[in-house]
């Protein structure tokens, strides 16, 4: 499945609304090349990091999360015990290290081609929730800028209110609102930025609103709305 087909779907809401990640034949997840050059996101990420981030440590989620599968499909064809506890805690962390970072990349644009501020469903949806988009970003960056060692801010949607609220995740899987519906999420691990940025989280938080892909967050939204 290239990134082409699955825009293509996401526009359609099918993934976003089915769960309906890319995988290999359905059984296993796959680490998808980035929808734009590993250079394409300079001088805010450089494409050192960006290399290191992608291929490193995004692909160890996604080898992590496979093994965990290929584990448990040998259990039940040996029909032998497995620490379901353990199991199920390594898998919530690999899979949504993986997820988390499918959303990440998709909902970054290129230098050349980012804008600063949404527009659409997504602009009046973001007023009327937070008053102003400015009211947003402030409170988005504290919740990246604090997320407590290694996480996430994450925009999400809740379907019972129609309410969009930001989620701190830590690690990948802690303080996950179920069910809500995810529209743009920050990866504030060191891993994400220590090359450019070292210790200093606020100032990645901050380049990170220079290449915000608000296209594709707002055609989440509207495919949620549909």
């Amino acid at each position: 499945m290239t990134w082409e087909e699955i825009s293509s779907q996401q526009l359609q809401g099918l993934i976003i609304q089915r769960g309906d990640f890319p995988m290999v034949n359905k059984k296993l997840y796959t680490l998808e090349d980035l929808p734009y050059a590993f250079n394409a996101l300079e001088p805010y990420i450089s494409e050192t990091q960006l290399r290191l981030h992608h291929d490193k440590h995004h692909a160890a989620y996604v080898n992590g999360a496979n093994a965990i599968f290929e584990r448990l499909d040998k259990a039940r064809q040996a029909g032998t015990d497995i620490d379901m506890k353990a199991t199920l805690k390594e898998l919530s962390f690999q899979a949504g290290g993986h997820i988390l970072h499918w959303l990440f990349w998709q909902n970054l644009a290129p230098t050349t081609k980012a804008v600063k501020e949404p527009d659409g469903v997504l602009a009046d949806a973001l007023k009327n929730e937070f008053g102003s988009f400015e009211r947003f970003k402030k409170e988005f960056s504290s919740a990246a800028a604090s997320t407590e060692g290694s996480g996430w801010a994450a925009l999400a949607r809740c379907g019972l209110t129609g309410r969009l609220l930001i989620m701190q995740i830590e690690k990948h899987n802690v303080n996950v609102y179920p069910q809500l519906r995810i529209l743009m999420v920050l990866d504030v691990w060191e891993h994400a930025y220590y090359l450019d940025y070292k210790n200093e989280r606020p100032r990645f938080v901050e380049a990170f609103w220079n290449i915000v892909n608000w296209d594709v967050v707002n055609k989440r939204l509207e495919a949620l709305l549909k």
